[in-house]
This record gives structure tokens, sequence and C-alpha cells, in this order.
């Protein structure tokens, strides 16, 4: 009986010395894992609002002109870089010609922010987390959030400005009007369960991150127009047409070949067309008889002389 105890002890000790050797063996492995200061969405509400607002501006009224484009009002904006890169993207869309030199460009084009971030709606139906007094020593003073359905609304906002006028003689050129563009990230649960996600920066409805095959249904922005008055608003689209440069009518050759010069032509375009000039000869005088018929341009034959002999022929 004692020998049959022993040997079921033993082989429990070595069953377990087995299972430790084991255990030591394998090992175990961990997996670091970080977040961003900002989170993934907010950087797409931001950056798909912006999308939106440079979008909506008309640059074609600059096509095929000498452009510099001026950053220096959009400093201290959300995401300048990707707002800068954006609009110059747009303008070379457009067919501007754009310049690093401002003394290069004949337009200047000024873009300015009135706002580029994000805000968060919340909604809760249930009991919302809270503390309570402790009156018993170990008694949690946490409850935690119990909801029966609850919703997150966050938005993307971008209102820009941007403007154009000639830098040669100041006057103002086109403007855009203030264009302002949203974006949108929803989040809902439903007796727990979720979050569903849906918004403008979503690709239709998903659940935990998984697309569900949901009908989207879009919200329509629809803003009134502004009426219209003499004097164009800031907040409106407009463009004005440039006047044509006056022009000193010369009075003399001199005065053709300075202008010439000056406005980069060659001076050879504006002397009088000639043979000299590359232009047609100038045609030959026509032979009119005279009155008693020979003509004007042969010399006169002399018949006879005083002295009674005749030239030879």
């Amino acid at each position: 009986m004692r020998a049959s105890l022993l040997r079921r002890r033993r082989t429990w000790a070595w069953r377990l010395a087995i299972l430790v050797m084991v255990a030591l063996a394998s090992g175990c492995g961990t997996t670091r894992m970080t977040d961003t200061q900002r989170t993934a969405t907010e950087q797409l509400l931001v950056s798909h609002a912006v999308d939106g607002a440079v979008s909506h501006l008309d640059f074609s009224a600059l096509a095929g002109k000498t452009v510099f484009f001026d950053a220096q009002y959009l400093d201290g904006t959300v995401d300048r870089g990707y707002v800068v890169s954006s609009l110059r993207q747009h303008l070379l869309a457009n067919g501007c010609l754009l310049q690093e030199d401002r003394t290069k460009a004949t337009y200047v084009v000024e873009a300015r922010s009135g706002g580029i971030g994000t805000d968060r709606h919340s909604l809760l139906i249930g009991i919302p987390q809270m503390t309570v007094p402790t009156f018993v020593p170990g008694q949690p003073s946490q409850i935690p959030e119990i909801p029966l359905a609850k919703k997150s609304d966050q938005q993307g906002m971008a209102k820009i400005a941007v403007f154009a006028y000639n830098r040669l003689s100041g006057r103002a050129v086109w403007q855009s009007g203030v264009i302002q563009a949203t974006s949108s990230a929803r989040d809902t649960w439903v007796l727990g369960t979720g979050p569903f996600q849906r918004g403008s920066v979503r690709h239709g409805t998903e659940f935990a991150g998984r697309r569900l095959p949901l009908p989207h249904f879009g919200d329509k922005d629809t803003g009134d127009e502004e009426p219209s008055a003499a004097s164009v608003p800031v907040t409106r689209a407009a463009a004005w047409p440039e006047p044509a440069p006056l022009r000193k009518v010369p009075k003399s050759l001199t005065e053709l070949l300075a202008q010439a010069v000056l406005d980069g032509r060659s001076p050879a375009t504006e002397l009088p067309a000639g043979p000299r000039n590359g232009g047609p000869a100038e045609p030959r005088p026509t032979v009119t008889p005279n009155a008693g018929g020979q003509a004007e341009t042969e010399p006169a034959k002399v018949l006879s002389s005083g002295q009674g002999f005749k030239p030879e022929k």
C-alpha cells in the first residue's frame, strides 16, 4: 500500500517537473503598441474639409499667367503644409504658371484661413459614468457608464478665402469669396453594441472598423445665396477685367524704334517696307512720251550744226 502511494507521488513529481521545464523553455513575448498624439480620424476630418474647400476654387481667370502664391497669412493654421500644397496644386491644375520669385510674376495670389479644426458632439441615453461617496472601506467609488444608446459626432471644418491682384498696377483681378467645407464622422452604440461608424471620411457604414452592406444616407448641405450688390462683398466670387495699358502713339521713326525695343520686338519691324528691310523693290517710273513724240528719258539728237556738217550716226 505504501509502496504504491510512493510510486504515485514520484509519478506526479516527475510530471510537475516536466511541466515546469516546458513552461520555462517556451517563454513568452510582448508587443509594444503606441498611438499618435492626434488620431487618424481627426487628421482625416481636417484634410477632407480642406480638400472640399480648395476644390471649389476656380482659378481659370489666371490660366496661362505668371503667378506668385503668397502664403504668409496662413501661418498658425492647422496642417498649414497640407493647405499650402493643396492650393499650389490647384493653381497648377488650372493652368497657372507658378513663380518662386515674386518679382518674376505679374500676379500675386494671397490666401487666408478663417478656421480649420474639428468639433465633437455626444449624446447618451442611459446612466453616465459618475462618482459616488464611499461609506464602507473597499466600496467602489466609480460607477461605470451603462448606455442604452450612445452617439458621438465629429465634424471637421475649413474656411478659406483667396484673391489675386496685379503686382505691377496694384489692381484687383479676381477673388474667390469665402469657401467653407465640412466633413463628418459618426459613431453609434446600441445596447452596448458598436461602434457603428459612418460619415464623409468613411466608406459606407462600418462596424468596429469593418464595412457593413448597409445603404449610406448622405447629408446635403444647402446654403442660401447672398443677394447681389453694386459693391462685391468679400464673401462672393468675382473677377475684374484688366484695362488695356495706354500706349503713346510715336510720331517719328526714332520713337518707333525705341518703342519696339521697350516692347521686346525687333526694330526692323518698325521700318518702312523696302528692299533694305526685306520688302519688295520699288517699281521703276514708266517712260512717257512728250508732246513731240520723243521720250523724255532719251538724250536729244543734234540734227545739224551751224557749221554745216552733220554728226556721225
